[in-house]
């Protein structure tokens, strides 16, 4: 009855050891994850805006402001 409770512990000395070392890949898999979303958001970040691409951007309507309403500054 002693080799049983001997195997059963070795089992669950074997198990915690697996579920140790699948923490870890699972925590690398994350991190990799979350590292590579921050670079593709850097990414979109800096491509689009870099180097003053942002001066050349033209609003799609002709108006300089075009969320100005009058109607809306006459009730004040």
């Amino acid at each position: 009855m002693t080799s049983f409770w001997l195997f059963l512990s070795g089992l669950f000395k074997w198990s915690f050891g697996f579920y140790d070392a699948l923490g870890y890949v699972l925590n690398w898999i994350l991190f990799l994850v979350a590292t590579a979303l921050f670079v593709y958001w850097c990414w979109e970040l800096v491509v689009p805006l870099g180097n003053n691409k942002d001066k050349d951007y033209t609003p799609p309507s002709p108006e300089a402001k075009p969320y100005y309403d009058p109607e809306i500054m006459k009730k004040g």
